[in-house]
């Protein structure tokens, strides 16, 4: 299961997207916002990782304006992996070399078609590990170092 949550910005993006992952048959949890009102996106962002990190989804899916707050919060909560994608090519990248277990994204940035090239991309990459998990283990290790 995926868990998906957005701010105000990105609460017409996160609809979109959640009628993608209808098609592809992905089951998810909508955290909300369940309407266009302003509120705090840490709020969002805790709550996305925190499932991802216990293990209650499997990944997650954020988005705010930018991308880049609901980013900065989610990578607070230890073991998370958040990643903010502009593309295709990124958010294959952002799961393939850093195994990415949350996605960020833009909904002021990003049209539609991006996004969901991009949020299918992530979902279809797997991690290549090898090389990769090296420098995973050490981003793992300074996160246990507090």
């Amino acid at each position: 299961m995926l868990a998906i949550g957005a701010d105000h910005g990105g609460f017409e993006l996160k609809e979109q997207l959640k009628a993608l992952l209808d098609e592809l048959g992905v089951a998810y949890s909508d955290l909300g916002v369940h309407e266009n009102t302003r509120v705090d996106y840490p709020d969002y962002a805790f709550a996305v990782a925190t499932q991802v990190a216990e293990g209650t989804a499997e990944r997650g899916i954020l988005v705010c304006g930018t991308g880049i707050g609901m980013s900065i919060a989610a990578n607070k909560v230890p073991g998370i992996r958040a990643t903010l994608v502009h593309d295709e090519y990124t958010a294959r990248m952002s799961r393939a070399h850093n195994d990415s277990n949350v996605l960020c994204l833009g909904g002021r940035v990003l049209g539609i078609e991006i996004a969901r090239a991009a949020v299918q991309a992530w979902l279809e990459t797997p991690f290549e590990g090898s090389r990769h998990q090296q420098r995973l283990q050490k981003i793992a290790d300074a996160e246990h170092k507090g």
